[in-house]
């Protein structure tokens, strides 16, 4: 099995529901994990190339970047959470990459974190 990560940072602000009570909006530096995985590499030898996962990475990011997540699709009609931010970006990812990727490798998770010792993530459910 081999695996691969590739990280990319966007700086956001967001204002999150807990329990129906709106919290006060702040700003993080979200640092974002996508994880690759495969049991073969490909005729390169390669799992996947980092540039090509780092540039989708960008791209769905790029509408956060120096933004709040509560005014950006689809944050504007959901809560934004560093579990659904995970969620949300690990679908793009796998959408985007996993026919490319096949039959050698996969997208396998997405790891948000919001700060130091505080991150969510979310599998792919292909992965």
């Amino acid at each position: 099995m081999y695996e691969l990560t590739v990280e990319h940072v966007f700086s956001a602000a967001h204002a999150i529901r807990i329990g129906g009570v709106v919290e006060t909006l702040h700003g993080h530096d979200w640092r974002v994990t996508a994880t690759i995985r495969g049991a073969t590499l490909d005729e390169d030898g390669l799992l996947c190339d980092f540039h090509t996962v780092h540039g989708v990475l960008a791209e769905l990011c790029a509408p956060f970047h120096n933004s709040t997540l509560n005014a950006v699709p689809p944050f504007d009609r959901t809560n934004p959470t560093a579990e659904l931010v995970a969620r949300h970006l690990a679908d793009g990812l796998a959408e985007r990459l996993d026919p490319a990727l096949e039959p050698h490798a996969r997208v396998h998770s997405v790891r948000v974190t919001e700060a130091v010792g505080c991150a969510a993530v979310a599998y792919s459910a292909g992965g």
